[in-house]
């Protein structure tokens, strides 16, 4: 194939997982670089002292990734696609989730959005983004489902593909990483509830340092990123 007109921003929310992030960035600008995809790659790097939060992560990267990209694709760095006939090419049509319930080797439940999920950058802005009242593992990506059918469009996934959940790796060792899974506080019922004021256009953050890095001759950008919490709103981004 020859190399497209489109520009894709790969974001990876990210924490303390470098031995994962050495891996990530060659694989997958490789990958990339193969299918002749123009792509780069920003590393989300969470470096406040709240509680993780992928959404927040993905919407500064968005905000952040600049004019020169046309569409993003939300990628867990511990996912590895395996397979050279996935498709990550510009998603014109809706949202194109590339690591779909039939495929992830772990999470089969048919809204599933997460894992590896690609969007032109107008389609993003249609849902307002993420939202940022997700912290901790979990869930806001079933939350950012009914944000993609509530601003009409239709999520699309691979056909085709005949390696089943040997399509890709899974790099997470639950074993010595432990997923911070708590529910604190009003948590619980919030985690199902549709945030219908908040995404891109109330993210509250600073850019500590933007870093051009080089993994294994592998291009990549690191944002170290400052998040904010309101308490009041969401009490549970802390652990006191």
């Amino acid at each position: 194939p020859s190399w497209g007109p489109h520009r894709l921003a790969l974001l990876v929310p990210f924490r303390e997982r470098f031995e994962e992030l050495l891996a990530f960035v060659p694989y997958m600008h490789r990958f990339l670089s193969k299918k002749r995809i123009r792509h780069h790659i920003f590393i989300l790097n969470q470096v406040d002292h709240f509680r993780f939060n992928r959404a927040s992560l993905i919407n500064v990267g968005f905000l952040e990734s600049g004019n020169n990209t046309d569409y993003i694709a939300m990628h867990d760095v511990d996912l590895l696609p395996l397979n050279e006939q996935l498709d990550y090419g510009f998603p014109e049509a809706g949202p194109f989730h590339v690591a779909s319930p039939e495929l992830h080797p772990l999470y089969h439940y048919k809204t599933y959005v997460g894992g590896i999920l690609l969007l032109t950058k107008q389609h993003y802005e249609m849902c307002n983004g993420m939202s940022n009242r997700f912290w901790g593992w979990g869930r806001e990506d079933d939350e950012f489902y009914r944000r993609i059918k509530g601003a009409g469009l239709q999520v699309r996934r691979p056909s085709g593909i005949t390696t089943g959940y040997e399509t890709f790796q899974h790099l997470h060792d639950p074993a010595w990483r432990k997923r911070d899974q708590k529910r604190i506080a009003a948590q619980k019922q919030e985690q199902f509830k549709v945030d219908r004021e908040g995404g891109l256009n109330n993210v509250r953050y600073r850019i500590e340092s933007r870093t051009a890095l080089s993994v294994a001759g592998a291009p990549c950008t690191v944002l170290n990123i400052l998040l904010d919490c309101d308490t009041s709103e969401t009490p549970w981004c802390t652990f006191g």
